[in-house]
């Protein structure tokens, strides 16, 4: 009945269990819900105002399908000023976010019969978009014991022949890991001389928490400027989710091409969002700043909190607002044997919301957002360690 494509794409692991948090919480119970990627801050004040204040002069038409010349022009300012590479506004296209970005590209780019490299544990989005456009997604996994880092010797070891695209995600959901300017360039270097399109989800961008080489941009424009793609995103770092506001950057024939995507399929994003866009990116940032600080907070606090049982193991994330925990240590082939029924349990029993790790291609992993208040995350990691406790008790001394 319906199109071939659909027979190999999964549904969202993360919109599954947020939507069993809320079948408990409209049943009347106190969930404590971990699942959602976006920021509990709201939309900083000045921006709300420019999006109020194109409601009010009426500015809410239909704009040109690529978006705004002045959110362009203001989105190659913001790139120049914290990248150092050079933009024009006809390489700039506004999306509905960054999901839109990233499958513009997959349109654009991918055949039947292409394989596109990327990272794994990934976000789930990237592998099912390239199958969507009938492509072959190659997985390269990296390991927590590392860091989840990404090495380039793997990623070139998987180029093929029939490889057309890498997906590059830094800071990267769901790990928080980072891909770093010394990794990055021999990627570049490879896929340079190979002609093959490199794809970089620069959507947490500002959501990197200590000072480290990670000017990505200015590493693919240096080497590999014509067959580059960047998609950026106003969602996380100005607490604009509901807005839809993301953009990709490609070389001017690239650009056309998802201008025609995007003018038959969803034309352009939101007028009103597109002001209040312009006034995130080129006005005051100490809103960013101030989420950031706050991020690191929660980060540190739930991550000593969880890793204090010795079943649980954790790599710090460096950017993002995701814990990727280990729990593989708690599951059991008589008891709870996956991820993905640890999750389950959780649920029912504590009734904390996760996602289960087997839907970023990581079993025995669990997603935690830790985009919540203190108070919340202080109750999960409880109802987590006592879960935790049921299942294998912890040593003496384990924090509470």
């Amino acid at each position: 009945m319906f199109a071939q494509r659909l027979a190999n794409v999964a549904g969202s692991a993360t919109l599954k269990a947020a939507a069993e948090a809320e079948r408990l919480r409209r049943a009347g119970f106190n969930v404590v819900d971990f699942t959602a990627g976006e920021p509990d801050f709201p939309t900083p004040h000045h921006v709300k105002a420019a999006g109020k204040a194109a409601i009010d002069a009426n500015f809410t038409r239909y704009t040109a399908a690529a978006g705004i010349p002045e959110l362009r022009e203001a989105i190659c300012t913001w790139y120049k000023v914290h990248y150092g590479i050079d933009l024009t506004p006809a390489e700039v296209l506004l999306t509905a976010g960054g999901k839109q970005a990233l499958f513009n590209a997959a349109l654009a780019l991918f055949d039947p019969g292409d394989e596109v490299i990327t990272h794994a544990p990934y976000w789930p989005t990237i592998p099912e978009q390239i199958k969507l456009v009938s492509a072959t997604p190659v997985i390269v996994q990296t390991r927590s014991d590392e860091g989840f880092a990404v090495h380039a010797e793997a990623v070139i070891g998987a180029i093929t022949p029939r490889t057309k695209g890498i997906i590059i995600n830094s800071p990267c959901n769901p790990t928080g890991a980072l891909v770093d300017e010394a990794t990055l360039a021999p990627i570049v270097e490879a896929a340079a001389k190979r002609g093959i399109w490199i794809v970089l989800d620069l959507c947490y961008e500002q959501l990197i928490y200590d000072e480290v080489p990670h000017n990505l941009p200015k590493v693919l424009f240096d080497r590999h400027r014509d067959r580059t793609v960047i998609a950026g995103s106003a969602s996380k770092s100005y607490a604009m989710t509901g807005w839809r506001c993301g953009w990709s950057i490609a070389p001017k024939p690239l650009t056309s091409a998802f201008n025609t995507i995007q003018g038959q399929t969803t034309s352009n994003i939101t007028s009103i969002t597109q002001k209040a866009a312009l006034a995130a990116v080129s006005g005051p940032q100490d809103a960013v700043h101030v989420m950031l600080a706050e991020y690191r907070t929660r980060r540190d606090a739930i991550h000593g909190w969880l890793t204090a049982h010795p079943a649980i193991k954790c790599v710090k994330p460096k950017g993002a607002f995701y814990l990727f925990p280990d729990i593989s240590a708690l599951l059991s082939s008589d008891g709870l044997s996956t991820s993905a029924d640890f999750a389950q349990a959780l649920l029912e029993q504590e009734h904390v919301a996760v996602t289960a790790g087997e839907g970023f291609d990581a079993p025995g992993y669990l997603r935690i957002s830790y985009a919540t208040s203190m108070e919340q995350l202080r109750e999960g990691a409880t109802r987590i360690l006592r879960f935790a406790e049921s299942l294998r008790p912890a040593k003496a001394g384990v924090a509470r």
